[in-house]
């Protein structure tokens, strides 16, 4: 993915450490504004556009936690990371509960946190065609109106969907014949990406199926470790 001038706000207390995850983020071609604590990378955040955070947990004046929340009232979408030498089960919650996007403790791999940022940045590139204002779709013999939640197989009584039901197969219809990322959905449906909302996305994955069976040109395929595509046959 290009990352050229993909700007990174940097919030760390520690000058050296700082210095030297800025100096490695920009060799790597980002550009990164850095901030000493959290009260000077909550003005900067205020002044700039970023396309990521990455913020320091244990700061003085005001903690990533703090900075974290604030930044997300300001902006509900931005990625954010966090940088912290707290390893408890209870810090890592406390921070995806902050907003956190992902969580990296210290000492970590450098590599790794540079992967993890292309990842974050390629989820949010995909996240933008997922907020779309379409909301009436042909798929296939099917017509959905996701404003209505209607979804009517050729001139049968519509059939009315959930309000799941209806964002994922939306969603899936922005992809057609494309993946959709499995964490995609997650994410913007049912805000969290653990084991137990996967397996609640699996439940309403088959429920859309048995929907579209009565469409044999129709077919929802599940990649594996990806996500979904929603498969429409246009030449039979």
């Amino acid at each position: 993915m290009e990352i050229v001038n993909k700007k990174i706000l940097l919030v760390e207390d520690d000058p050296n450490f700082g210095s030297i995850l800025k100096d490695y983020l920009v060799m790597n071609d980002f550009d990164v504004v850095l901030a000493k604590n959290g009260m000077e990378g909550f003005e900067k955040f205020k002044k700039e556009d970023f396309d990521v955070c990455i913020l320091d947990v244990m700061m003085p004046y005001k903690d990533g936690f703090t900075l974290a929340r604030e930044i997300r009232e300001k902006n509900e979408q931005i990625p954010i990371v966090f940088l912290t030498a707290k390893t408890m089960k209870e810090d890592v919650l406390a921070g995806y509960k902050a907003g956190a996007d992902d969580y990296l403790n210290k000492p970590f791999d450098s590599e790794v946190l540079l992967l993890k940022l292309k990842a974050i940045l390629q989820r949010k590139s995909v996240a933008t065609s997922a907020d779309s204002k379409q909301f009436e779709f042909s798929i296939g013999n099917f017509h959905l109106n996701s404003k209505l939640r209607f979804l009517q197989f050729n001139t049968e009584d519509p059939v009315k969907l959930s309000p799941k039901e209806n964002e994922l197969l939306r969603m899936l219809a922005l992809h057609e014949n494309d993946l959709m990322p499995r964490e995609l959905a997650l994410t913007k449906i049912w805000r969290d990406d653990n084991y137990f909302t996967s397996r609640s996305m699996d439940v309403y994955i088959a429920k859309l199926r048995k929907y579209l069976k009565q469409d044999p040109n129709v077919e929802i395929i599940n990649i594996h470790g990806e996500g979904f595509r929603l498969v429409v046959n246009k030449e039979a």
